[in-house]
Parts: C-alpha cells; sequence; structure tokens
C-alpha cells in the first residue's frame, strides 16, 4: 500500500522506521518543518517527501499531531484525499475529535478510524523515533463507525509492525481508561517533582523516584491540551486520588498502624491479584 506519515516526531517517525523496516509498504512522509521531513528521507524512514496533493495517492494517512492539528489539517487538505482512503489519527483523545473527524470523513468522503498507538517515550522529537518503538504494545482502535472491511485493514497493518495487542473500544471508554492508565501518571509525576526535596534527590534516590518521576520529562503543551480536552474522566480519576492519598495521610497523623496497613496492604492485594 501507499501510507502517508503526517507529523514525523517520535511517533510519527517510529510508524515511518516500522513500516520500512517490517512492511514492503510505500512511505511519504509529510511534515510541518521541510528539514525534518528531508531528515527522515536522509535517513531512510521514508521513500519521499510528500505534499498535501500526493495525499490523493495514499491508501492510508495516519495523523501524528496533536489532536486539534489533525482537525485542521483534514479541514484544510480533506479535498485531496481520495473516497476510498483509510484515515487515522493518533491522538491520546478521542471524544474531543472523533465526531468532527467523522464528520469531516463524510464532507470529504474518506474512511476514518480513530486509533491510538500505547507507546511513547519521556523525549520527542524525530532523532528519538524507533523502528521498534511497537513492539509488543497495544493498539487502540475507535472504529468510529467505519466499515469492519477498513478496521481489519488498520489492525492488520499494526501488528505488522509489531504490535501484540489490537484492543477494540469506544471513544468514551478509551477517554475513561487512558485519564486513569496514562495522563494521572503524568499528573502525578508532574505533581511530585515539584516538591522543594527534588534537587537535592542526588545520592538520596533509587527506583523508587526514577519510576514515579520518569514521565515527568513532558512535552507540556501537548499533555495540557489532552488534560483538558479529557478533563471530566481525567479529574474523576485525580478526585480518587486524592482520596485516597487523604486516608493514607489521616492514619497517618492518627498515628493509627492497623488502619494504615490495611491501606497499604490493599494496595499491594490489588497489584498482587493482577500479577504485574
Amino acid at each position: 500500500m501507499n501510507i502517508a506519515i503526517v507529523g514525523l516526531g517520535i511517533i510519527g517517525g517510529s510508524y515511518c522506521k516500522a513500516l520500512k523496516s517490517y512492511t514492503k509498504h510505500t512511505v511519504t512522509g509529510i511534515n510541518r518543518t521541510e528539514a525534518v521531513a528531508q531528515k527522515a528521507l536522509n535517513a531512510g524512514a521514508i521513500d519521499r517527501v510528500g505534499t498535501p496533493e500526493s495525499l490523493a495517492e495514499q491508501d492510508i494517512i495516519i495523523l501524528c499531531m496533536y489532536p486539534q492539528a489533525c482537525l485542521d489539517f483534514l479541514r484544510e487538505n480533506g479535498k485531496f484525499i481520495r473516497s476510498d482512503a483509510i484515515v487515522t489519527d493518533a491522538a491520546g483523545i478521542k471524544r474531543a475529535i472523533c465526531p468532527e473527524m467523522q464528520a469531516l470523513a463524510r464532507e470529504y468522503g474518506f474512511i476514518f478510524v480513530g486509533s491510538h498507538p500505547m507507546a511513547g517515550k519521556e523525549k520527542n522529537g524525530f532523532d528519538v523515533s524507533d523502528a521498534d518503538l511497537f513492539m509488543g504494545a497495544s493498539f487502540l482502535i475507535t472504529p468510529c463507525g467505519a466499515p469492519s472491511e477498513a478496521v481489519g485493514t488498520l489492525a492488520a497493518l499494526a501488528r505488522s509492525i509489531g504490535f501484540r495487542t489490537v484492543k477494540i473500544t469506544t471513544p468514551e471508554e478509551h477517554d475513561r481508561m487512558i485519564a486513569f492508565t496514562s495522563q494521572l501518571p503524568h499528573v502525578l509525576a508532574c505533581a511530585y517533582v515539584l516538591s522543594p526535596s527534588c534537587p537535592n534527590h542526588n545520592g538520596f534516590s533509587a527506583g523508587s523516584y526514577r519510576d514515579v518521576s520518569r514521565v515527568a520529562n513532558i512535552n507540556a503543551g501537548l499533555w495540557a491540551e489532552l488534560f483538558l480536552e479529557n478533563r471530566e474522566p481525567l479529574v474523576e480519576e485525580l478526585d480518587i486520588l486524592i482520596d485516597n492519598i487523604n486516608r493514607i495521610i489521616n492514619a497517618i497523623k492518627d498515628e493509627d498502624k492497623e488502619r494504615l496497613y490495611a491501606l497499604l496492604e490493599q494496595g499491594h492485594q490489588v497489584k498482587q491479584a493482577l500479577g504485574e
């Protein structure tokens, strides 16, 4: 197939490199900054640098930009996309963009299938993209009314570049679970390193510090957009977290060892039951 990747950051660049490494598809790269697209071409990550007009030749178009940028790109360039082409995104939210994506698909005639690759690093940009970034990862699909054949094509493509699990879900379930599994840990990590003790951690820290603080190395612009677009599920998860922290705080303040033990053991049992 002819596949276009729009946005050559860590996710888009990794899509390009994975497709070139593990498939025989022809890969076109489109990026706002021409120098990055040229770098991808020189690295062999893409077969050519594309233009909006070249979208007419693509079987699959993968949008790897901020959620709002994905919508803006389609509004401006949807007229170039073939009616039988599959358009997907890589955004970490779905409820805020899927209805508009579906409306644009109806307006321009292409097929939209929402998706979200559950992979990444703490650093950003094409330079840290990796052909093996998706190995063993989970690939989420929100069909949004797309034909089953299109969903199947996208699922098969995901598996061909290393995704181990393909999960079909709804925008609502996606956003609710991502609030817990992805967004909440990023909030927690940022809040954690805002402690005045953090700058003095060297020599006192080991695995626990690294595990909790790792994702605080955050792309603030992207995650601020994701947090705000998914604010209701995220705030619900934050309220639960704050309540659980307060229960532990109160047990410590009250010097209630039995209550504190019970809370800590409850967490231990939940984790143990998951087998992780």
